[in-house]
């Protein structure tokens, strides 16, 4: 199959599916290696790079999707409804990265972690669609695994998790001390009450 059509077809499934596609379904349609798969897009994103086009492919994981560029945006909103906006807290950006660079992880690893339950910031969290259930760890009581999501990635503007940026250890450590004077600030706090 010649480049363009390829291009065609990758274009045509995006555009249809609305969604994330997995390289997989499209080696499956288009019956040539993920790789060249891979060279096509990057291709076709050059192509989308210029000033007159309006999309680009965004790359997740093991998936990728036709997406509006985001400084069009505001162009979109005129249009269409305003999308709708989440704030995102301390507490959930907290929970969220513990969550990113340690999942598959259960809640009570997340509150051990943060030394407070996070009910509510797993929940708002999976509300909004930036984490989701894993499945259940094999322990007493099978509580839930949560990790994060496609939605996470597009958000955060990262391909896949080894993007994100590296903890080095002198960070850990002061990481660690802060969490530990403000549960010892919490507990004087309780004491004197």
């Amino acid at each position: 199959m010649e480049e363009k059509k390829i291009m065609a077809v990758i274009e045509a499934v995006l555009f249809a599916m609305g969604d994330s596609v997995e390289l997989s379904k499209l080696n499956h349609v288009l019956e040539i290696p993920e790789d060249r798969i891979r060279e096509v897009i990057a291709k076709m994103n050059d192509k989308y790079k210029k000033a007159d086009r309006g999309i680009y492919i965004a790359e997740l994981e093991d998936a990728v999707q036709l997406c509006t560029k985001p400084e069009l945006y505001e162009y979109l909103i005129k249009v269409a409804k305003a999308p709708r906006k989440y704030v995102l807290t301390d507490t959930l950006l907290e929970t969220l990265s513990i969550i990113a660079y340690k999942q598959p992880v259960t809640r009570l690893e997340v509150e051990k972690i943060r030394g407070v339950s996070c009910d509510h910031a797993v929940n708002k969290l999976l509300e909004y669609h930036l984490i989701q259930e894993l499945g259940r760890l094999d322990a007493p009581g099978r509580p839930l695994l949560f990790g994060t999501t496609e939605e996470f990635l597009r958000t955060f503007g990262v391909k896949s998790l080894g993007d994100l940026p590296m903890l080095n250890p002198d960070q850990m450590e002061d990481f660690r001390r802060e969490a530990e004077e403000e549960i010892e600030q919490k507990a004087e706090l309780t004491v004197e009450i």
